[in-house]
């Protein structure tokens, strides 16, 4: 009977904003902004860091992996919560809604080593910078990265089979606007205690784990940098790790909120505030920061702007 009914569900429907009415509309105009700045400021970072070559180094190489992550975060979420806010039917297929969870989870995973990584990075950087180039090679920069990116979707493919081995027959209504892990896995009718038992050992691999060693290493870094002589060196070193900081404490901060507490004190309305944080406003934020807050990506921009812009009438 119980696969039955599993097999009955080919569809989820994504409750996601229904319950706001006509104020649907203004949400769509305002994350629509929000999406197309972030895909600008995402492809800017990326064209920037590709054009100029003072910007060749191990920071920006890890900057660009995490902002072309970033943009494709965004795809997996955004255009289908757009879609849906307009939209009366605000259904999903149960491929598509896999699709979407696996994707999800394995490019956030991937972002969260990946940040690890540029703490490390700034670490080399700083406490051994006469053997940095030596230490963050090209070769170990690629290492890095697809090892980011193989622990990530490993990890996904664990999480999705965790979550859509569960019997779906109580309901079928995701009370979010995306296939998330605990909206989804909710709708089991089955004990799913265990399965959120290694999800919960997943989430401190993903999340702590990383968060820790970035601790650590700012901990050396700090101690480094305090033991320069100058006022002018001391400035410019926490200059270069306040822009890698502000992204690590949104983006840790928030995806810990949602992931490393009991499910029993899982709130909708309040954990879709806090998903709009994480999969709307910190894939812009990352860009912004790194922009706004980095002297190097100003230049380099200027420069870049300048070399491609129309040469001025007399």
């Amino acid at each position: 009977m119980r696969r039955q009914n599993q097999s009955m569900i080919t569809e989820f429907i994504l409750i996601g904003f229904s319950n706001l009415g006509d104020l649907q509309i203004l949400l769509f105009f305002l994350f629509l902004l929000v999406y197309l700045t972030t895909l600008m400021a995402n492809a800017t970072i990326m064209t920037v860091i590709r054009l100029d070559r003072t910007l060749h180094t191990p920071m920006y190489f890890f900057l660009f992996v995490l902002s072309c992550s970033e943009t494709c975060y965004t795809l997996v979420i955004v255009p289908k919560m757009l879609t849906n806010l307009l939209s009366t039917s605000q259904t999903i297929s149960f491929p598509a809604c896999a699709a979407q969870l696996y994707f999800f989870v394995g490019l956030a995973c991937t972002n969260c080593f990946l940040i690890a990584v540029m703490g490390y990075d700034r670490y080399v950087a700083i406490c051994n910078p006469l053997n940095y180039t030596l230490v963050v090679s090209r070769a170990t920069c690629v290492q890095l990265v697809l090892a980011s990116s193989c622990c990530g979707f490993l990890i996904s493919v664990v999480v999705n089979v965790l979550v859509f081995s569960v019997p779906f027959c109580a309901s079928n209504r995701i009370n979010h606007f995306f296939c998330d892990i605990f909206p989804v896995i909710k709708l089991g009718c089955t004990d799913t205690n265990v399965k959120e038992m290694v999800i919960f050992f997943l989430s401190i691999l993903v999340l702590l784990v990383p968060l820790v060693l970035i601790f650590i290493s700012y901990v050396f870094i700090v101690s480094t940098i305090l033991k320069i002589a100058s006022a002018e060196g001391q400035r410019k070193a926490f200059a270069t790790c306040a822009s890698h900081l502000t992204v690590v404490t949104v983006h840790y901060g928030c995806a810990s909120f949602i992931y490393l507490r009991p499910t029993s004190l899982y709130s909708s309305e309040k954990d879709r505030l806090v998903a709009v944080t994480y999969t709307v406003i910190t894939p812009l934020l990352n860009p912004l920061v790194y922009t706004l807050r980095n002297k190097e990506v100003k230049t380099a921009l200027s420069k870049v702007l300048s070399r491609y812009s129309f040469p001025k009438t007399v």
